[in-house]
């Protein structure tokens, strides 16, 4: 196996074989950040593809000692930018639509990670947002309406509503 340092230092260069090495190494845990900040499966491929773009393109600029968290956070900041050029000036937030829709877990009330995580996804857009800026990342409201574009009450505000809509679907597998 290679060491990550070869690696780095053959992207840097633009060879394919050390791209494909360093794709294979974080392709997956990439693409589940991509899932948190898509609206969909395909979304969520489309930005993992955008994302390994931008990495082999700017590679050199990478100076921590955390390559996976400065990986993340350039895919976290591509999925805000893609949100920003494509968000709605007055985005309507039907929360009814949201409260009502069932999820079937096979009859098994125990949830796990990815059954939390799946109604994660189903939050409207800016609810998941907020909620995964401030709730997985760990991300104060000041930063996470700078990224946004929105005040730090909505952000709150945003945060509110998400754990409201999660609380009443939790309480539904009596969890």
């Amino acid at each position: 196996m290679k060491s990550i340092d070869k690696i780095l230092a053959a992207c840097i260069k633009k060879k394919a074989w050390a791209q494909a090495d360093l794709f294979e190494m974080y392709s997956d845990k990439m693409y589940g950040t991509c899932l948190y900040y898509s609206d969909s499966k395909a979304d969520a491929e489309d930005l993992l593809q955008d994302g390994f773009l931008h990495i082999f393109d700017n590679i050199s600029k990478y100076k921590d000692n955390n390559l996976e968290a400065w990986m993340r956070r350039v895919f976290i900041n591509l999925a805000l930018m893609h949100y920003r050029k494509n968000k709605l000036s007055t985005e309507q937030i039907n929360e009814d639509d949201y409260l009502g829709e069932e999820i079937d877990f096979g009859g098994n009330a125990q949830m796990n990670a990815d059954d939390i995580m799946m109604l994660v996804a189903q939050l409207p857009k800016q609810y998941r947002l907020v909620f995964n800026l401030y709730a997985i990342e760990g991300y104060k409201h000041r930063e996470i309406a700078k990224m946004l574009e929105i005040t730090e009450g909505t952000s709150k505000s945003n945060l509110s509503r998400a754990r409201m809509i999660l609380q009443k679907k939790l309480n539904e597998f009596d969890i």
